[in-house]
């Protein structure tokens, strides 16, 4: 009679045992308080992850372009230096500066395709003396061709004193393809991360229905057990209330097995929760690539108002042949008014053009009044100086009009003046070479 209890003692002891291993926290396929931490602990550095990769792709993005602007401002530098470099024999000082200054910046591919801007100044060696300004070209002084004058200017002039100033507009297409192509990288690092993030969140899906299965099995083998010990305890003596005391604990542990159930659940929700924090990554990565997507359509906007500006241009040149054309015809009107007026002149067709591009009419009436005095011979018409400069066989002199308006003429082999050509001080050293190739 007592020889069954004890078995069945045995029995409940055994199963008791393997509810309390299955019901520790930590133990293998269940997972504790430390692993929920951790899940959260992943879902905020993914979080961080992107915010920090967004903070690198702007933070690279103005280094790169302070790097390329000083790696440029080095070479452009050496550049306008090198360009100041100049020959005094090979005429004046000042206008082979600003040539070779402007076609310099002018035709450099960063300046022309990349939309860098340049800014260069070069004053004289006196640091007072302008050569070339902010991308303009300063009127230079009359050229002095003699030798004292030429060794005068180099000395004073030379060596020059260059300034270079150089920018890179964010709206350029320079900074424009450094940003698409680190927003390329910043993207497809973003897809690899998300990528990574979505497997792990994954194998932690994985390993808790694992979990919750084997935890599941457990419970079922225990409920099992409990209903072959309680079937047979109906067949001992009343007696025995130990055993149904250990029965009693072996129910209350099955109703911790529940609760430990329960939290598997819950820690099934929480990873399926990761799994779609995974997606809205994915999400992110989307709205990275929109941006991406607009700021290519910025870059083809920009190209779209170079080409409005360069149809603007051809509008532009249009215009101003349809102004020659008219000037031509106000240029063939006044030869034959000249021709018809002044019997002792020949004017020059370029002296007629000449006129006509004075613009104002008080400049062209007071021009044609001293050519009046000239025709008429009058001693009013002095002569004002002999032009120097020209070749020996050539006697040209030049009239006064308007305090800096001059007349460039010579006599005639056939009698009278012969007007070679207009102009005032800004145009001088044009009128010198063209009057020095008159045969």
């Amino acid at each position: 009679m007592h020889a069954a209890p004890q078995g069945a003692s045995g029995m409940i002891g055994s199963v008791a045992d393997a509810m309390l291993a299955a019901a520790q926290p930590g133990s293998e396929g269940t997972p504790g308080p430390d692993d929920r931490r951790g899940a959260g602990l992943e879902r905020l550095a993914s979080l961080g992850f992107t915010y920090f990769a967004i903070a690198a792709f702007m933070v690279l993005y103005l280094v790169s372009i302070d790097w390329v602007e000083r790696l440029l401002l080095q070479s452009f530098r050496a550049g306008v230096e090198q360009a100041t470099h100049v020959n005094p024999a090979d005429g004046p000082i000042v206008t082979q500066i600003q040539n070779r200054v402007s076609e310099f910046v002018s035709d450099s591919p960063w300046v022309r395709y990349g939309g860098v801007r340049v800014n260069a100044t070069v004053l004289g060696a006196d640091g007072q003396t302008p050569l070339y300004v902010g991308g303009g070209k300063v009127l230079p002084p009359p050229p002095e061709r003699s030798l004292d004058g030429v060794m005068r200017e180099w000395i004073e002039l030379l060596p020059s004193i260059a300034d270079v100033y150089v920018s890179v507009p964010h709206g350029s297409a320079l900074s424009a393809g450094i940003f698409v192509g680190y927003g390329a990288i910043l993207v497809q690092g973003l897809v690899f991360y998300t990528r990574r993030i979505a497997r792990q969140a994954e194998a932690h899906l994985a390993a808790a229905v694992a979990a919750r299965d084997s935890s599941a099995d457990r419970a079922r083998a225990i409920e099992e057990e409990l209903v072959k010990v309680r079937d047979r305890l109906l067949e001992i003596e009343p007696a025995e209330r130990a055993q149904a005391a250990e029965i009693d604990a072996l129910e209350q542990e099955r109703v911790d097995l529940h609760a430990k159930l329960r939290e598997l659940a819950e820690r099934e929700g929480q990873l399926r929760a990761s799994a779609s924090r995974a997606g809205e990554l994915e999400g992110e990565r989307q709205a990275l690539e929109d941006l991406l997507e607009e700021a290519l359509q910025d870059v083809s906007n920009k190209e779209t108002e170079i080409a409005g500006l360069q149809d603007r241009l051809k509008n532009e040149s249009k215009l101003q042949a349809a102004q020659n054309k008219g000037r031509s015809r106000e240029v063939e009107r006044l030869g034959k008014r000249f021709g018809a007026l002044y019997r002792n002149l020949e004017v020059d067709d370029r002296a007629i053009a000449d006129l006509v591009a004075l613009g104002d009419e008080s400049q062209k009436l007071r021009a044609e009044e001293v050519l009046k005095r000239l025709d008429d011979e009058s001693d009013s018409a002095t002569i004002r100086r002999k032009v120097g400069g020209l070749p020996p066989h050539l006697s040209v002199f030049e009239l006064g009009f308007a305090g800096k308006g001059r007349i460039y003429y010579m006599r005639s082999e056939r009698g009278g003046y012969r007007v070679l050509a207009i102009g005032g001080k800004a145009t001088q050293k044009q009128d010198l070479e063209y009057l020095s190739r008159i045969s």
